[in-house]
């Protein structure tokens, strides 16, 4: 997996999660830049809290520990 994965990953996180504040924003009644700037900004966040530790794992070889099937990987030096 390379760097490229990774950023898609994120953006497609990202704006999927920045299409469903939209929408939660507009039934709100909130039609604003600064509602959609809001948005935008938690999107961001919450996809990077939610993409970083994955990316983490990956790069220290770490195997999930919800995952039944895989076994730690042995980083090699």
């Amino acid at each position: 997996m390379d760097t490229g994965f990774w950023i898609s990953r994120y953006l497609l996180a990202s704006s999927i999660l920045f299409m469903i504040l939209t929408v939660v924003d507009y039934s709100k009644g909130n039609v604003s830049k600064a509602s959609l700037l809001g948005a935008l900004a938690w999107s961001l966040v919450a996809s990077a809290i939610f993409i970083g530790p994955k990316y983490w794992r990956h790069k220290k070889a770490i195997a999930c520990a919800t995952c039944s099937g895989d076994k730690p990987k042995a980083k090699s030096q």
